[in-house]
């Protein structure tokens, strides 16, 4: 009896999980379906269907999408193109006497299209300004408290971004983090 207790709350903290991951799953937008042609809009971008989460999507979508006349179907500027990093940034956040946690992030930058050569070729220096960058932000605090609010995100890019177009000596457009992650230890 003992060694079917861990199983049956096991079982019941799966069953959970993927009730909790059904319930709370996200409303399909809109503008992936209009673009796949699954569901017609009149000629002010409203949805025709009449099913009740349509309306909703539609007004929070911009017009231009769902028209689809100013953006090309995946949503990007042609103009550009990104640079992931082959390898994740490690930041230690440091306490009082030794390291509280661990923060890892995962960045890609946004460059002119035909300028990614010139940031693979400057990687190494952007790594480097990147890295001063998130050193300095987790020393005056940026990965204490609640640091994925947007405010403090977009302290932390707008300082990442300076820092790439000093380091890459190419057209960067934006700094974009892909993942983030703290752990403590």
């Amino acid at each position: 009896m003992g060694k079917l207790i861990p199983v049956i709350l096991a079982l019941a903290g799966l069953g959970g999980g993927v009730g909790a991951g059904l319930l709370l799953r996200p409303e399909p937008d809109l503008t992936e379906t209009v673009a796949h042609g699954d569901t017609s809009v009149d000629e002010h971008g409203s949805p025709t269907d009449p099913s009740p989460g349509a309306a909703a999507v539609a007004t929070c979508a911009p017009t231009a999408a769902v028209s689809g006349h100013d953006l090309p179907a995946n949503g990007t500027d042609p103009a550009t193109e990104f640079v992931k990093f082959s390898n994740q940034f490690v930041i230690p956040v440091m306490g009082p006497t030794k390291v509280k946690s661990m923060v890892v992030l995962s960045l890609s930058v946004e460059v002119d299209k035909g300028a990614k050569d010139a940031v693979y070729e400057r990687e190494p220096k952007i790594r480097d300004a990147f890295l001063r960058v998130l050193f300095d932000h987790a020393n005056a605090g940026g990965f204490d408290g609640n640091f994925t609010s947007s405010v403090d995100l977009d302290i932390l890019r707008a300082a990442l971004r300076e820092a790439a177009v000093g380091a890459s000596r190419t057209s960067v457009r934006d700094v974009l983090i892909v993942d983030l992650v703290r752990q403590d230890v």
